[in-house]
């Protein structure tokens, strides 16, 4: 554990702020360049740098493979159900103006439904992928 302090402290630090950045990025993402994808990549790659300094097994602890399925499936869910609403209100598939009584708000509303979902399905799909590629070799070290 003391050969790594360093990498140890700093990750500490650089994690937290890489969630508040994919935060920023999700939530600006209407507005500016980024959105789910981006957010979702980040979010991603905090939790991959996570492992390569404490290892996967740590990782795997902090957000469990049921837990990247389940991401990967709701951020599906999420994004069909804003589509569906539409549906169901009167408009077409994923049509946010009839999703609030003012248009602009209904649009407003149903992008950030939608980036949230891909959100959540792209980091899912990133933490899944890495946990197959890494946990087939000996990659990452495990060890504390």
């Amino acid at each position: 554990m003391n050969r790594d302090i360093i990498l140890r402290v700093v990750s500490k630090l650089l994690i937290p702020i890489a969630l508040i950045f994919a935060l920023y990025v999700q939530f600006h993402g209407e507005l500016g360049p980024g959105g789910g994808f981006q957010a979702g990549v980040i979010i991603a790659a905090a939790m991959v740098l996570h492992a390569l300094i404490f290892g996967l097994a740590a990782a795997r602890a902090l957000v469990p493979e049921w837990l990247v399925e389940t991401m990967v499936a709701l951020g599906v869910l999420v994004y069909a159900g804003v589509g569906v609403a539409g549906l169901l209100l009167g408009g077409n598939f994923l049509d946010y103006f009839v999703l609030a009584r003012d248009p602009a708000y209904g649009q407003m509303r149903g992008i950030f439904w939608v980036e949230v979902g891909v959100a959540i399905s792209v980091s899912g799909v990133m933490l899944k992928i890495f946990y197959v590629f890494a946990g087939r070799g000996r990659a990452l070290d495990d060890k504390p």
